[in-house]
C-alpha cells in the first residue's frame, strides 16, 4: 500500500486503541505520511516501509498481565527515534527493563503534567516548573523506567507521565497527545515527527495527486477500467483522478439504487456526462434493490443484501464493456484500518458494506483503489486538487448503503420517498440558513413510530422522523450540532406541512463517541 515514491515514513504500532487513527490524522496534517499497522504485523510493515519513526499506540491490554501485546524487538533496534503514547510507553518501559503495576489510583479524563526537565518533545510548551494540560486515560503505573531513561514530566498519578532517554531518541507520554482534548498534543506530535526525527513533512496533495496518476497508469496500463461510482464524495474523486490518468479506458458504472437523496442520480449523471464528459452507464436498478430488501428488518441483513447486489450489477454491466479489467472503488484508509483490525480480532466490522481486502471470487475484476491511503478530509483536499467544485466536495458523508440504513425496519418505497422528501427539505434550510458549512453531517431518519398528533380538526396517527446533526473535525468523534430554534421549528413545520406521512419531528442531541468510523 505504501506509495513508491521516497516519501519519508511512520510507523505507528497499533495496540488496539479506539483513537490510534487520530495519531495518524495529527501527523499527516503536518504532512508527514504514516501507516497504522496492528502490533501482530509491525514486523512486516517494518521491512516493508523503512520507516523514519515509529509510534506506539495506546491500548485496552496491561502490559504486566501474561500474553499481553507487545512491540517487535526490531523496533528498539532500529536506530529511528520511537514514541510511545500510553500502552506503547507501558510496554516500552516493560520491554526494555523497566516495571509496570497494576492496582493504583486510576487517571482518566483531563489532567495537568508538571514539565521537570527540559525535552525537545515538549519544545515550546510549557517550561521547566509549569504545568501543561493533558488527557490521561489509563488505569496500570509505571513504577520503575529503564536505564537511560529520565523523567520529563510527572502528574499527581503519574510519576513518569513523559521520559525520554536523549541518546536513543526514545520517549514516552502515559496521556494521549492525539486527542483534541490534550490542547497542545499536535505540537508535541510535530516535535517528535519535524524536530526529534527530522521528517520535512513531504506529504502534500499535490504530490498524491502526481504518484497516483503514475501509479494508475503503470497498474492499468492499455486494459480498462469500471468504476464503481456512487455519487458520494470518495467514489466521484476516484473517478476523476483514474480519468485523468487513463482517460476513456475508464467507464464509469453509476447504479441508482432508488436509495439516494431526492434528485441525486440526476445530479450525479450532469456532472460526469456534460462537465467531465465521462464515459458513464446509469443502472436504474431501484426495482431491484427494493425487491431484495422487501421483507427484511435487520440493519446488517440490509447492508450486505445491498452489498451483494451492488456486487451482481456491476459483474452484469462489466461484462458488457470488453477489454475491463479492473474495478475501482472509493476505499479509503479508515475502512482498511478497520478491516485489518477486525481480522486481528481487535475490532468489530462496522462498515460491511464494503469489499476491503478484494472481491467475491466469482468475479473476473481486480481492484483499484487510488484512495486506499486517504482520510475523508484528504480526499476533499485531492477533490479540490483535481478541479471538484467546493459544492462538491463539501458536501456532507453520504453512506454506502444510502438511506436504508436511515429506515429502520422494513423499506419500502412509500418510506423511501417519505424520506427523500425530508432529508430534501432539512437540507434545503441548512442551506438557507447558512449553516451547511458548520455542520460535518446532516440527515434525517424515519423511525418506525407512529404517534397519535392534531392537524387542524383531525386526528392523525403518522410517522416521527428524527433529524440529526453533528460536528466533527476528524470523523472520529462528534458532538450534536446546536441548531438555533427558529431554524429548527421553520425546518420541523416545513416538513410536517409538506411531507405525508409525518406527523412529529424530533431532534437527536447524542453525541458520537470515539473510534466508531461512520456516524451511521
Amino acid at each position: 500500500m505504501t506509495p513508491k515514491t521516497d516519501h519519508q515514513k511512520v510507523l505507528i504500532v497499533d495496540f488496539g486503541s479506539q483513537v490510534t487513527q487520530l495519531i495518524a490524522r495529527r501527523l499527516r496534517e503536518a504532512s508527514v505520511y504514516c501507516e497504522i499497522h496492528p502490533f501482530q504485523k509491525a514486523e512486516a510493515a517494518m521491512a516493508a516501509m523503512n520507516p523514519a519513526a515509529i509510534i506506539l499506540s495506546g491500548g485496552p491490554e496491561s502490559v504486566h498481565e501474561e500474553g499481553s501485546p507487545r512491540a517487535p524487538q526490531g523496533v528498539f533496534e532500529a536506530g529511528v527515534p520511537v514514541l510511545g503514547i500510553c500502552y506503547g510507553e507501558m510496554t516500552m518501559c516493560e520491554q526494555l527493563g523497566g516495571k509496570v503495576e497494576g492496582g493504583h489510583t486510576r487517571e482518566f479524563g483531563r489532567a495537568a503534567i508538571t514539565v521537570e526537565k527540559a525535552s525537545p518533545l515538549l519544545a515550546g510548551l510549557a517550561p521547566v516548573g509549569e504545568d501543561e494540560e493533558v488527557w490521561m486515560s489509563h488505569g496500570d503505573k509505571i513504577v520503575a523506567i529503564p536505564d537511560g531513561f529520565d523523567v520529563v514530566a510527572s502528574s499527581s498519578g503519574s510519576p513518569y507521565a513523559v521520559i525520554a532517554d536523549e541518546k536513543r531518541r526514545f520517549y514516552g507520554v502515559q496521556f494521549h497527545p492525539e486527542v483534541m482534548h490534550t490542547p497542545r498534543g499536535d505540537q508535541m506530535l510535530k516535535n517528535f515527527t519535524h524536530g526529534i526525527a527530522g521528517l520535512k513533512g513531504d506529504w502534500t496533495m499535490a504530490a498524491y495527486r502526481d504518484e497516483k496518476i503514475a501509479q494508475i497508469r503503470e497498474q492499468v496500463g492499455d486494459a480498462k477500467v469500471i468504476c464503481g461510482l456512487s455519487g458520494g464524495v470518495d467514489s466521484s474523486v476516484a473517478a476523476v483522478l483514474i480519468h485523468e490518468a487513463i482517460g476513456d479506458q475508464l467507464t464509469c458504472v453509476f447504479v441508482d439504487t432508488g436509495l439516494l437523496r431526492k434528485d441525486e442520480a440526476k445530479q450525479v449523471t450532469t456532472l460526469f456526462r456534460e462537465h467531465y464528459n465521462i464515459p458513464l452507464i446509469h443502472v436504474d436498478a431501484s426495482k431491484e434493490f427494493l425487491g431484495e430488501l422487501a421483507g427484511q428488518s435487520d440493519p446488517e441483513t440490509k447492508r450486505k443484501t445491498i452489498g451483494r447486489v451492488f456486487i451482481e450489477i456491476f459483474d452484469r454491466e462489466s461484462a458488457k464493456i470488453e477489454g475491463a479489467e479492473f474495478l475501482a472503488q472509493g476505499t479509503l484508509y479508515p475502512d482498511v484500518i478497520e478491516s485489518v483490525s477486525s481480522s486481528s480480532g481487535k475490532a468489530h466490522v462496522i462498515k460491511s458494506h464494503h469489499n476491503v481486502g478484494g472481491l467475491p471470487d466469482y468475479m473476473k475484476l481486480k481492484l483499484v483503489e487510488p484512495l486506499r491511503e486517504l482520510f475523508k478530509d484528504e480526499v476533499r483536499a485531492l477533490g479540490r486538487e483535481l478541479g471538484l467544485s467546493e459544492a462538491f466536495v463539501g458536501r456532507h458523508p453520504f453512506p454506502g448503503p444510502g438511506l436504508a440504513i436511515r429506515i429502520p425496519g422494513e423499506i419500502t418505497p412509500e418510506a423511501v420517498a417519505t424520506l427523500q422528501d425530508a432529508d430534501a427539505i432539512y437540507l434545503d434550510e441548512i442551506r438557507k440558513a447558512g449553516l451547511y458549512d458548520d455542520i460535518w453531517q446532516a440527515f434525517a431518519v424515519l423511525l418506525p413510530v407512529k404517534t397519535v398528533g392534531v392537524m387542524g380538526d383531525a386526528r392523525t396517527y403518522e410517522k416521527v422522523l428524527a433529524l440529526r446533526a453533528v460536528t466533527s473535525t476528524d470523523g472520529m468523534t462528534a458532538d450534536f450540532y446546536q441548531f438555533p430554534w427558529d431554524v429548527l421549528g421553520k425546518t420541523a413545520t416545513r416538513i410536517i406541512n409538506e411531507v405525508r406521512g409525518v406527523n412529529r419531528v424530533v431532534y437527536d442531541v447524542t453525541s458520537k463517541p470515539p473510534g466508531t468510523i461512520e456516524w451511521e
